[in-house]
């Protein structure tokens, strides 16, 4: 028998067979990944988050593959044609795709050219020329000719011929041999194993598709093949800018009808014990053993392969967006100051708003430094005086355009006004428009115009970004690659779960977090954390965990969850603002007895907690795992998962690329990691690749072990293409800019060209999925980085 889903879980997951059954029922009775992960550690034998990511998806998977099982085995039955033979198959198929393979045959489709022949009684006719190719086809077939006749209302021409007769025989055994399973999953390996994706531009269409250059006349091996690359081609494909087709390796061009077979037709041959022997039917077989090659079997595989190459790509593709996404979301919070967030622009005007240590809005303004008003001393004099009013302590400038200028004018003010003691931080500006114009801006701040919601926005993310980001759908953070040619479904429950992990490892002050962050708490829906935040705006700040439970809605189950997520900083009991979860306050006070002290005086007591022998204070509903947990949160309560903030340093008087030189070397911010480098924002309008080869000095297999996302990264030009808007950046301090002589360069590798086209498509989209516009990246800078 098949091993069960829970036995299949336990090798995939590399746990032990109670820990898989502990977590599946934690899962099914609703407990979400962050609580099992943090407060079920005894049931799961400690399994992360991580691990029950991956268990939750493949359980999702296996359970849908038994669905299908049954749904096939009944469907057979039902037609009266199960087998044990079949049934022993079908039972102990591993994965969807054989389980398809075995059902094909079975599958309900429409009237095939087969089943019209199968009906006219050609199939004595197509066994009988498989069995002795010593039979003369023509005359066999002879004796099968009928007029027409209609058969369970449908009519059936009949076999008016010879050529009719031979023709139906052939789509019978076409369909037999292209359903038969055990054959497709030898064709299927084969072509796994020699296929080869190619494209080409469309005649005429050279000018439009020139973004896909490096895609007109373009093979790589299907079991290579990178995900970008694959995506670029299939977008190209679905623009009708590219022909992409898969083709086995050995065949460049297409095969002429009297070619020898290739390695896939051999094998269907040699299934069917079919070989040109020079017998009177040979031709015949061998004929149809090339049809169905040709017409039925590489048709199928092409599809398929293909298919599963878009899932592999598309999986890789989220997974670097999910990455990216957790890497923004727990980036360093500046903390509770008082922030001023200019969102700037030219025309229209830097937009400005002031928020206290709450992100509470309690100012804002529209200046005009830049043209054409060109107000430069009355822009500092207002944000002189609003600095000073409010006691501001960090200008937030959006990286967006006029960034530059919007921060040389920050400067300048702290530079007139030291005694402000004021420090400038930029900060990325993505969603902070499709903020401003969402239903929850409208409902945060109703009396206040969009334009100026972005600065709000841009000043709370940089004293929390977690807490302002999860306000935006994660798909229009813009930190992904190919992210709307990709699965949207599955595209947002990758993040979703994401953005809960984040959430959760970093805890919420339940008296200052808004609608949107409570709802991703453990536990919490809209509604629920609507509730809250109701109760909140009507009874005052919670002073307890306890008082939880007085939020309509809110239930034991809920309380469960969500509890030990939400903090109650100041409340009546400190254990409120920590991690420890309700449940566990019984332990925390029977070892405050044993200790004779007070909460407050054993929480941050080191001393004190590292003295205590865990092992005494397990029981039965607390083990080792939990109670290390508990003593860890009370030496430092409410710990912070998040990295101390610091902030990249742009270099005074680089502010556009033609200020860049071959050789300089930049302070910038990761803004953005793909599978081909990383793109750093170097305070220029225009974010730079680091190629993947130019990482680091040793090999580099995925650029997300060496950056990510908000990381405070040294680059060095390597050249700059204004014309194009191309930066070429190295992290390899000691790599030499290329040397313009006047010869060309020479041609680049597949690797270095890739980047080209991808950058465009896979991070570009619209150009609204980076923080900043990206450009493609400039292949011809990489010609000359080593690898």
């Amino acid at each position: 028998m098949l091993p069960s889903i829970e036995q299949r879980l336990t090798v995939e997951i590399a746990a032990k067979p109670a820990q898989i059954a502990s977590a599946i029922a934690l899962l099914d009775e609703g407990a979400t990944v962050p609580f099992i992960a943090r407060y079920r550690k005894e049931a799961t034998g400690g399994l992360d988050d991580i691990q029950l990511r991956l268990l939750e998806e493949r359980l999702r998977y296996l359970r849908e593959l038994e669905e299908r099982r049954a749904t096939i085995i009944t469907s057979i039955t039902e037609q009266g044609k199960m087998t044990p033979g079949l049934l022993n198959a079908i039972t102990h198929a591993e994965d969807k795709t054989h389980l398809e393979d075995l059902y094909l045959p079975y599958k309900p489709k429409r009237r095939t050219k087969a089943q019209v022949a199968l009906e006219a009684g050609l199939a004595p006719l197509a066994d009988s020329l498989l069995a002795n190719p010593m039979l003369q086809p023509e005359e066999e077939a002879a004796k099968y000719l009928k007029p027409p006749f209609t058969v369970e209302q449908c009519d059936n021409p009949g076999v008016p011929d010879i050529k009719a007769a031979l023709d139906g025989a052939r789509q019978i055994l076409l369909e037999r041999f292209a359903e038969d399973a055990t054959l497709l999953q030898s064709l299927r390996e084969y072509v796994q194993e020699h296929g080869i994706v190619e494209s080409k531009v469309i005649e005429g269409k050279e000018e439009l598709a020139a973004k896909y250059a490096d895609y007109f006349d373009y093979a790589e091996s299907i079991k290579t093949i990178p995900s970008h690359r694959t995506l670029a081609i299939l977008r190209g494909r679905r623009e009708e800018m590219l022909n992409v087709r898969l083709r086995l390796d050995s065949e460049v061009d297409k095969t002429n009808w009297s070619a020898p077979h290739n390695t896939c037709e051999i094998r269907i041959a040699n299934r069917f014990g079919i070989s040109q022997q020079h017998r009177p039917a040979d031709n015949w077989l061998v004929d149809t053993v090339r049809w169905t090659w040709r017409v039925k079997s590489f048709v199928h595989l092409e599809s398929e392969l293909m298919g599963a190459l878009r899932v592999r790509a598309e999986k890789e593709a989220i997974n670097v967006f999910a990455r990216n996404l957790k890497d923004l979301l727990l980036a360093a919070p500046a903390g509770p100051r008082v922030t001023m967030g200019l969102d700037p622009g030219i025309r229209t005007g830097v937009k400005v708003a002031v928020v206290d240590e709450t992100g509470k809005v309690v100012d804002t303004a529209i200046i005009y430094p830049h043209q054409p008003r060109n107000d430069w001393d009355g822009s500092l004099h207002t944000l002189a005086k609003l600095a000073e009013k409010h006691r501001v302590a960090v200008i937030a400038i959006g990286n967006g355009t006029a960034s530059r200028e919007t921060d040389k004018l920050a400067l300048e003010l702290i530079k007139r006004h030291p005694e402000l003691k004021l420090t400038n931080v930029v900060v990325s500006e993505a969603g902070a428009s499709v903020y401003s114009a969402s239903e929850i801006a409208s409902r945060e701040l109703p009396d206040m115009d969009v334009s100026l919601r972005g600065a709000v926005s841009i000043a709370r993310r940089l004293q929390d970004p977690l807490a302002e980001l999860v306000k935006i759908d994660p798909k229009s953070i813009g930190v992904g690659q190919y992210q709307h040619d990709v699965g949207q479904s599955q595209l947002a429950r990758s993040l979703d779960a994401v953005v809960e992990d984040c959430v959760n490892a970093v805890g919420v002050d339940v008296n200052t977090a808004s609608v949107p962050l409570l709802a991703r708490v453990s536990g919490l829906s809209s509604s629920v954390a609507q509730g809250i935040v109701a109760y909140r705006d009507i009874k005052g700040m919670f002073t307890s965990r306890a008082q939880l439970r007085e939020v309509p809605r809110l239930g034991e189950k809920t309380f469960e969850q969500a509890a030990g997520f939400l903090r109650i900083m100041g409340g009546d009991n400190p254990l409120d603002a920590s991690a420890v979860h309700p449940e566990s306050y019984p332990l925390v006070q029977r070892i405050l007895a044993e200790l004779k002290q007070d909460i407050k005086s054993v929480i941050g007591n080191s001393q004190l907690l590292n003295a205590l022998s865990p092992a005494k204070y397990v029981n039965e509903q607390f083990g080792l795992p939990t109670i290390y947990d508990i003593l860890k949160e009370l030496e430092k309560p409410g710990r912070d998962p998040r990295p101390e903030f610091t902030t990249a340093t742009f270099r005074e008087g680089i502010e556009q690329l033609s200020d860049l030189k071959p050789d300089m070397i930049l302070e910038g911010v990761i803004t953005n990691v793909a599978a081909f480098g990383a793109f750093v924002d170097i305070g220029v309008h225009q974010d730079g690749l680091v190629h993947i080869s130019a990482l680091s000095n040793s090999f580099v297999r995925d650029p997300h072990t060496i950056v990510k996302t908000g990381q405070v990264v040294k680059v060095k030009v390597l050249e700059v293409d204004e014309k194009r808007k191309r930066v070429a950046l190295t992290m390899r301090l000691t790599d030499a800019a290329p040397q313009s002589n006047g010869k060309p360069e020479p041609r680049n590798t597949q690797r270095q060209q890739d980047s080209l086209s991808h950058t465009k498509s896979a991070v570009g989209d619209k150009q609204r999925e980076l923080p900043r516009t990206v450009p493609s990246a400039m292949a011809a800078a990489f010609s000359k980085i080593k690898t």
